[in-house]
């Protein structure tokens, strides 16, 4: 609500979107309010028994199965038992099990593509208004590698927290350093996730 109040004052009404990490297409996800509204984007989910909800409930999005990381490969992706926690590091994987609430169920090879990648073959030709960010450990790594000076999402959501099931996460600092470096300043924060707006739009 936060961020469709951003795209309002902004006059957006109808904001493309790139979701890494969309996890599901309507539980605990940042982009359906835009896609109820006429919008459409791109949903990157790893889990292919979470993205096929994607191509039934998102038809109007791009949904791919895939990962994000620095460079073009396939790497290992752990499915955890609470499907929220899902994630590429396997150090993240086992900080989760150490917290004493879930367990790793499996881990499968995954396809992973730079974010530039994706952006390069998705919005070409069209603006990136929003981006939704949340990987679970390595959401300062793919912003790091963004590049700023072609594509300029004019709101990024990022999860900016250390995850703990006892309410004792860190605020990850280097995101909000590389986020403000980059023109942009945090408007709102929830304390699981900040949201970012770019100062030249705003």
């Amino acid at each position: 609500m936060i961020v469709r109040y951003i795209f309002d004052m902004l006059h957006v009404p109808a904001p493309s979107y790139l979701d890494i990490g969309a996890h599901h297409p309507s539980h605990l996800n940042n982009t359906l309010i835009f896609y109820q509204s006429g919008s459409h984007g791109v949903n990157i989910e790893p889990d292919p028994l979470l993205l096929a909800d994607f191509h039934k409930v998102r038809p109007r999005d791009i949904n791919l199965n895939i990962g994000i990381a620095e460079e073009k490969g396939e790497l290992d992706f752990y499915v955890m038992s609470s499907r929220t926690l899902n994630t590429f590091s396997a150090r993240d994987a086992q900080s989760a099990v150490n917290e004493g609430k879930t367990r790793i169920e499996s881990v499968i090879k995954v396809p992973v593509v730079s974010v530039n990648e994706v952006l390069r073959d998705n919005f070409s030709d069209i603006t990136l208004d929003f981006v939704s960010l949340d990987v679970e450990g390595l959401d300062l790594m793919i912003l790091q590698s963004f590049d700023f000076s072609r594509w300029r999402p004019k709101v990024i959501c990022v999860e900016t927290i250390t995850y703990s099931e006892h309410h004792k996460g860190k605020k990850i600092r280097e995101i909000d350093e590389v986020l403000v470096d980059n023109g942009y300043f945090p408007y709102a924060d929830t304390y699981i996730n900040t949201i970012y707006v770019d100062r030249g739009v705003w």
